[in-house]
């Protein structure tokens, strides 16, 4: 079974650990004369090993300059920025709103021609309707202490970002659980709407819906919600944060992952029945 991405974070964040403290080792150093060069407490040097406190940028060049590895402090700044860039908390990125979180992912969007989508409990925001959209931020407002106009205002800004699945030039592969369509986030006739707009973005020449059935043999588990963005990045949404990742072999590993789910899916009349089905347990 392949890490969970909260582990790849601080596998990442543990990768830059364990090199400095070989670095310190390899220059004979203790913890405390290290810390002496560099100038701070040598309990600072023991959690930066352990990948307690993530190093700043000035940290690794001032650890490279005790031990005379000078010339590995730009690999290390990078390594380490992109670990902590890797694992981003939600309420960080709440702090300004669930609309300001919704707006600030267009460009994201525009920037990839071919979307991925798996979800194993929401349907993805690409494709809900606002009524359901509001219920799903209304969740999220209320487990992050926000205002309640927020959510509303954050499922507007949703539908608008979404308006993309009717343009051209973008192609989105999305793959669902059965259970989504069953699970009951809005009120009746919000899932009624949101249901039967499924059917509707379906059918939408730019967009190819599977529906993995409850009763399909499993080739794979199924797997967190995640969005691969061509090939480039995967975002993937996890109850505390949003690990992103950029690192080619993982993101390799979620393509892989993704086409394992989507051929366990079904398509076109199948799929619609399932969705039919669905509404017609709204009942």
């Amino acid at each position: 079974m392949p890490a969970s991405p909260s582990s790849s974070a601080q596998a990442a964040r543990e990768a830059v650990a364990h090199r400095l403290r070989d670095l310190r080792k390899e220059a004979g150093l203790t913890v405390v004369q290290l810390a002496a060069a560099c100038g701070w407490h040598h309990s600072k040097t023991s959690r930066i090993e352990n990948a307690l406190t993530g190093p700043s940028a000035n940290d690794i060049r001032s650890w490279c300059a005790a031990t005379h590895t000078e010339d590995e402090a730009r690999g290390l700044v990078i390594q380490s920025i992109n670990a902590e860039s890797m694992y981003r908390q939600w309420r960080d990125q709440v702090r300004a709103g669930l609309r300001h979180l919704q707006e600030s992912r267009v460009k994201a969007f525009r920037d990839t021609e071919c979307h991925r989508l798996y979800s194993a409990g929401l349907v993805p925001g690409l494709l809900q309707t606002e009524g359901y959209a509001l219920a799903v931020l209304g969740i999220a407002a209320d487990v992050h202490g926000l205002p309640a106009d927020d959510s509303a205002k954050a499922a507007r800004a949703r539908i608008e970002r979404s308006r993309i699945v009717h343009e051209r030039g973008y192609r989105f592969i999305v793959v669902i659980e059965e259970s989504v369509l069953h699970y009951r986030i809005a009120d009746p006739d919000a899932m009624a709407a949101q249901l039967g707009y499924l059917l509707t973005a379906g059918a939408l020449p730019a967009v190819s819906l599977g529906i993995v059935p409850t009763t399909a043999r499993r080739t794979h588990w199924p797997e967190e919600t995640f969005h691969i963005y061509d090939n480039r990045l995967v975002s993937v949404e996890l109850v505390s944060a949003e690990v992103n990742v950029t690192q080619p072999g993982e993101i390799t590993q979620y393509l892989d992952t993704f086409e394992r789910l989507r051929a366990m899916a079904v398509y076109g009349a199948e799929a619609r029945l399932l969705v039919r089905r669905a509404i017609e347990a709204l009942d």
